[in-house]
């Protein structure tokens, strides 16, 4: 049995990990100490991530500002790619322990291919 980081749980939401081959479902729990998933049918798969680890967190935002299902958490030791229906309030929360500038908007494909056409303009100059 796996010993939570947290002392206090602020929220808890079902959701979706995308870690190895397919997808797992279970639970995110969003406490004081980090940011937790434990999955549904295997209690020892899970994924603790205390908040001074995280480096960024990006999701998509449509263009009616609202946010994406999924989210990616990106750490000093790899990257995470989750899911959840409640990801409005849940990287409200998040934004409250890492801090507003560590929440980022996942660029657009127009975004991302003038990013692409920038890179190459300056390597033949």
């Amino acid at each position: 049995m796996v010993q939570s980081l947290n002392k206090k749980v602020e929220f808890t939401v079902q959701g979706i990990s995308f870690l190895g081959i397919g997808a797992q479902y279970g639970k995110f729990l969003i406490g004081d100490k980090a940011f937790e998933f434990f999955n549904d049918n295997n209690i020892d798969d899970f994924i603790q991530v205390p908040w001074d680890n995280i480096t960024a967190v990006y999701t998509s935002v449509s263009s009616n500002n609202k946010v994406s299902r999924r989210f990616r958490i990106e750490t000093d030791k790899g990257k995470f790619d989750f899911s959840s229906s409640e990801s409005g309030r849940l990287l409200k929360i998040v934004r409250g322990h890492i801090g507003n500038d560590k929440v980022l908007k996942n660029p657009t494909v127009l975004k991302r291919l003038s990013m692409i056409f920038k890179k190459k303009n300056k390597k033949g100059v």
